[in-house]
């Protein structure tokens, strides 16, 4: 891998980390990942493509492989120069693709606090004592 091409996959993976707006911390996605891939395994997360968490998986055994281990004993430190692209290319992958989710799950965890808030939908109201049937959701004039 040439080094101008090593030097933008770290530029990448540093845009990833950096551009969040605050509302996800890196170790916030990091901690995601696990429930990330759950969610998509379970069928809840449908965001995350199955080709991506294909290549995910397909990185993974790629930079734990012991079949890679024999070129690194050979050529030293050019051996391990693709298992460092990898590993950056995989960890903004799933940095970005875990603070997706959890911008998701905290959507998601808030939607269903409403639900359960309002078991009968927005129109639950609607049987408050001083209204009459059929006026759903309209209260009395203030201050007349």
């Amino acid at each position: 891998m040439r080094k101008a091409n090593r030097a933008a996959a770290g530029a990448a993976a540093w845009q990833v980390i950096q551009n969040t707006d605050g509302r996800v911390s890196v170790w916030q996605r990091v901690r995601a990942v696990p429930r990330m891939i759950g969610a998509k395994l379970r069928g809840r997360y449908h965001e995350l493509s199955g080709g991506k968490l294909f290549m995910m998986l397909v990185l993974v055994g790629y930079v734990v492989s012991p079949i890679d281990f024999v070129p690194e004993l050979i050529l030293s430190v050019f051996g391990l120069v693709d298992d460092i692209a990898v590993a950056v290319w995989l960890t903004t992958m799933a940095l970005g693709e875990s603070e997706r989710f959890v911008i998701w799950e905290r959507e998601h965890q808030a939607q269903e606090a409403f639900d359960r808030a309002n078991p009968q939908g927005p129109h639950a109201h609607a049987d408050q004592p001083g209204q009459r049937p059929g006026q759903p959701g309209q209260s009395a004039p203030q201050g007349r």
